[in-house]
């Protein structure tokens, strides 16, 4: 089985937002319900229009429940994020525990695919796009890349320049959210236009400044040309 468990990385969920952290399973519940209830509010009438009373009223809580979990609605939306991103990279995990992982396209192209899959099917997944990064402290790129890297390393040898892999995938993957983001401003199931250029426009710009071993390359250009005459 593919190392994937680096993909998980450290459980996100509540770690920066939550006033009080929950201890107990219906406590747990009970926050899931707001952060649910938040996540259809954003979906119906955007991020900005957001409120703790509005979270109240549809989780059918008290507003001293929110605010027991939540200083503001900025709490809120932070929480909801992280929770999305959490799922994300555990959605990205499960996938890739199939093996084999034939190239390091197949990882991009699975977390590519998971981020359109998140969008139709998580409730307010759309607070990801736009919103801050983990950020790593050796380098300031996001620290779900150093994730990917590490397991295209693990997966096929280390590389002559981790720092400028990272460099190169953070790159790739801020041009393919915007795209995928845009999929789904033009339609609510994604504009398929969007989400082909999405990938395409990721695979062709890493296939151009991705160095590995010569048979990783050549697998992933095959890869890339399967993925992109299917699309």
């Amino acid at each position: 089985m593919p190392n994937v468990e680096v993909i998980r990385g450290i459980d996100p969920v509540r770690r920066h937002s939550v006033r009080t952290e929950p201890t107990q399973r219906r406590s747990t519940r009970r926050l899931d319900t707001l952060l649910d209830a938040a996540a259809t509010i954003v979906d119906e009438l955007g991020a900005e229009r957001l409120t703790t009373q509005m979270v109240a009223e549809r989780a059918g809580a008290s507003i001293g429940t929110v605010y027991r979990y939540f200083p503001d609605r900025v709490a809120v939306l932070h929480a909801l994020r992280e929770r999305c991103i959490f799922r994300f990279r555990d959605e990205v995990a499960n996938r890739l525990s199939q093996p084999p992982i034939r190239s390091w396209w197949s990882i991009l192209e699975t977390t590519l695919d998971v981020s359109v899959a998140m969008y139709r099917n998580e409730p307010g997944y759309v607070v990801v796009y736009g919103g801050w990064r983990e950020i790593s402290a050796v380098d300031n790129e996001p620290e779900f890349v150093h994730c990917l890297v590490a397991l295209i390393e693990a997966e096929f040898g280390a590389v002559a320049d981790s720092a400028e892999l990272r460099f190169r995938i953070g790159v790739g993957l801020e041009l393919g959210d915007a795209l995928i983001n845009r999929a789904f401003e033009r339609s609510h199931t994604g504009d398929e236009r969007y989400l082909h250029e999405a990938k395409q426009h990721v695979h062709d710009y890493l296939n151009s400044v991705i160095e590995l071993t010569s048979g990783v390359r050549a697998e992933a250009d095959e890869s890339g040309s399967r993925a992109s005459s299917a699309a």
